[in-house]
């Protein structure tokens, strides 16, 4: 019989969305990985950058486990941070270091689920003071349905940037067919969308 063990499910979710959304940015250029593909401006880098913020915020600050010991980057939430200023990525901040960083995410989160049981309490300094107090198996099931949506949008972009497309590396979770079949496809859908229209 197989012992359930939450945690240990709950982090092979999270990992799978960490490996899916780093991986998107394999092979473009450095252009392609910074430039906003939707009118919001959504794009790859700034994705990452993001959720390693979203990472440090919700597995540091939140149970007394910080992640900087001196000021954090400008783009950092605080008042005087210039507002998505976590959603894209200057000329001056790399893409190693962004990933670096998201990595670094990784080990501080990992250590604080390893060292905290699910049932630990944290407070969220950012929420409202009736909803500041949260459990760690809370967070991490927001964290994972967060880093989960911007997988998503990461495949989107890059879907957008080359034509890429896949859930992991290695296993693509995608129909088979070549790119006529995903052509004829894409027609039959874009006649139903009509039909309905004018239906």
């Amino acid at each position: 019989m197989i012992e359930p063990n939450p945690k240990a499910d709950l982090l092979r979710y999270l990992q799978d969305a960490r490996d899916a959304l780093v991986w998107k940015l394999d092979g473009l250029s450095e252009y392609d990985i910074r430039r906003p593909l939707t009118p919001t401006g959504t794009n790859l880098l700034g994705l990452v950058k993001h959720v390693a913020g979203v990472e440090l915020g919700y597995f540091g600050d939140t149970f007394g486990r910080p992640f900087f010991d001196e000021a954090p980057p400008p783009w950092w939430y605080t008042e005087n941070a210039e507002p998505n200023s976590d959603m894209w990525a200057t000329a001056d901040e790399s893409r190693e270091e962004i990933v670096g960083l998201y990595q670094q995410a990784w080990e501080h989160s990992d250590s604080t689920m390893a060292t905290l049981t699910l049932d630990a309490i944290g407070h969220v300094p950012w929420w409202p003071e009736e909803r500041r107090e949260v459990t760690l198996h809370h967070v991490l099931v927001r964290v994972i349905s967060d880093t989960q949506r911007h997988a998503g949008h990461a495949d989107i972009v890059r879907e957008l940037i080359d034509g890429s497309v896949g859930y992991l590396q290695g296993k693509d979770n995608m129909a088979p067919g070549d790119q006529a079949w995903w052509e004829d496809y894409r027609s039959r859908l874009e006649r139903a969308a009509r039909a309905a229209d004018n239906g």
